[in-house]
């Protein structure tokens, strides 16, 4: 019988919990087979740095070892270099089914293994990468990211130690991917709401407790989210996320507190005022 393809994707921009459960589920369905044909739409943009038809030829007949990732960037890694390496951009996601169910809409690439597992990456509005590169950690994009919420968050000293030069407000700082890879616009909000850290003030005045908190609340929040497969329905309902989107005059959180919207940076941020300092 054909079956439903299984996204792992959002309606949401991804994220870093988004990503690693997109990780986790492409490695249990990958890892140890080898790939038996690959198909590459011709898309100049999403495939940057590499021609599809080099992509699609390069992969077949590799065996996937693992599926890594760091901040929003996951790649596999193959029995030979090079490897692909991929970004989801604001609507990409994985997809993963078997033998007799058509590609997603919009696929930009789709990975056939030698079990008749299917994995495609589908993009509507074309702003994920596909590349091919001999050691992704050590080249670009990979080679300029910052500290992993997960996975790499050094201490607190060190933390605050890199955030004592940075004049400009703390929301924008989070959102930097070269300091913390990964972070995203609701995480930086969630970890600035339940660290109770303003998101407007210099990331330069925070006192060495705060700098604790804050990198508790981050750490905290990425895995929990990572833990529940980015399934925001079984997100505690005491966190701002629930409330935050839309703008909508009057919002409030799951406890009563009235939510405010501004832009920092460029990018909508929802607020405590009564809680925040």
């Amino acid at each position: 019988p054909v079956r439903k393809a299984r996204l792992v994707g959002w309606t949401r921009v991804p994220e870093l919990p988004e990503v690693e459960t997109a990780r986790r589920r492409a490695e249990r369905a990958l890892c140890g087979l080898r790939i038996a044909a690959v198909a590459a739409a011709p898309d100049p943009i999403v495939y940057h740095g590499v021609r599809p038809s080099r992509f699609a030829a390069t992969l077949r007949g590799r065996r996937v070892l693992a599926v890594h990732r760091k901040g929003k960037h996951l790649w596999m890694e193959l029995d030979r270099r090079p490897w692909p390496l991929f970004h989801f951009g604001m609507t990409g996601s994985f997809v993963i089914y078997r033998d007799g169910v058509p590609p997603p809409p919009f696929w930009k690439v789709e990975i056939v293994m030698e079990d008749g597992t299917r994995l495609a990456m589908p993009d509507p509005r074309r702003f994920g990468r596909i590349r091919l590169q001999e050691r992704p950690e050590d080249e670009h994009p990979l080679a300029s990211l910052g500290f992993d919420p997960l996975e790499g968050l050094p201490p607190t000293r060190e933390i605050a130690r890199r955030l004592s030069p940075r004049g400009g407000a703390v929301k924008s700082v989070l959102l930097d991917q070269s300091l913390f890879a990964g972070v995203g616009n609701w995480i930086a909000d969630e970890a600035l709401y339940q660290s109770a850290i303003d998101p407007r003030r210099p990331a330069s005045s925070l006192a060495p407790r705060e700098v604790a908190r804050l990198r508790a609340r981050l750490h905290a929040i990425v895995r929990y989210a990572v833990a529940v497969e980015a399934d925001d329905t079984r997100f505690p309902r005491t966190w701002l996320f629930h409330d935050r989107w839309g703008r909508e005059e009057g919002a409030r959180t799951g406890r009563g507190e009235r939510i405010v919207h501004l832009t920092i940076g460029g990018r909508t941020t929802a607020f405590v005022p009564s809680r925040q300092r």
